[in-house]
């Protein structure tokens, strides 16, 4: 059963203050992509970071300690390129979801803040693809989905669900590396820049995510609020398991890439590290009703 018109409607309509506030504050802070990062000619991996140490996915493990520091460098330089990636996939997935959904009647309330939305997002790949192209490479995505024939309203609520899980695991890692003065200015520089805009991101999406839930899940039978959940859950986790890339140990010079990216998800340090980081996703999911508990898979 799909809401009424009118409910959706008025969900969507009571974020037209919200929308209108982060308008003018995207439009405030507008700049310009091409000149704000001067790029350096060269980096070295070996002798500067390009991530903190500890949000690395083998920080914590046994491998971890046996690394010498130019060894730790490189596998940040190359995490950095992955995490990189992982943000331009995820942005190229977003911009064509919104594109989407630019001029539909019942999102219209919200269409000039999807404006500004998609506009940051197209910047923040140029960042993103910019440090990959010039110093590293694009790492390919892994993810992949089955098709699936879901009416349209929770079409709308995973789009903007699976956006904000993704945004939030995301920009812990961009508030941390944004601040941290061991970085390499250039990589602080994105991180920072992408927190900055994200923190408006997070606001829209944990507000349309609250507004779909309450204007749609009531109208859902078991079977649907079952896959919806689950979905989330398996989205949780495949985002996760990105961070822990074979192709980024091999490209560090480390040996038996796939089987220390199994050891690293599995290792107790790291499992605790996920959680930490989601906590905050994972708590208001739960608080909303989204999710019943929090899921088990992912830590």
């Amino acid at each position: 059963m799909t809401p009424s018109r009118s409910r959706l409607s008025e969900a969507i309509a009571s974020m037209h203050e919200t929308t209108a506030r982060l308008a003018h504050l995207s439009q405030r802070s507008y700049q310009n992509p091409y000149t704000a990062v001067e790029w350096p000619a060269a980096v070295d991996p070996e002798r500067e970071w390009f991530g903190s140490p500890e949000l690395l996915s083998l920080y914590g493990t046994p491998v971890w300690e046996q690394l010498d520091e130019p060894t730790r460098r490189r596998l940040a330089f190359y995490e950095a390129a992955n995490f990189f990636s992982l943000n331009i996939h995820g942005e190229k997935s977003l911009m064509q979801g919104l594109a989407a959904r630019l001029y539909r009647r019942d999102l219209a309330d919200v269409a000039d803040y999807l404006h500004n939305f998609l506009d940051e997002e197209n910047k923040h790949s140029i960042f993103f693809g910019g440090f990959c192209t010039r110093y590293a490479r694009v790492y390919p995505s892994r993810q992949i989905w089955m098709e699936h024939s879901r009416p349209r309203d929770v079409e709308d609520f995973l789009f903007f669900a699976r956006t904000m899980i993704f945004e939030e695991i995301v920009d812990r890692y961009n508030w941390i590396q944004g601040r941290d003065e061991r970085v390499h200015p250039v990589a602080r520089f994105i991180n920072n820049n992408h927190h900055v805009e994200e923190s408006r991101h997070l606001v829209f999406g944990r507000s349309i995510v609250q507004a779909l839930w309450d204007a749609c899940a009531d109208g859902w039978d078991a079977d649907v609020t079952a896959d919806v959940r689950g979905h989330l859950t398996d989205f949780l986790v495949a985002s996760w398991r990105e961070y822990y890339n074979p192709d980024v140990y091999a490209d560090a010079g480390l040996d038996r890439p796939w089987q220390l990216a199994d050891e690293a998800w599995a290792a107790p340090a790291q499992r605790e590290h996920r959680r930490r980081v989601s906590a905050k996703c994972v708590r208001y999911l739960v608080s909303t009703g989204i999710l019943t508990e929090e899921p088990h898979a992912p830590f």
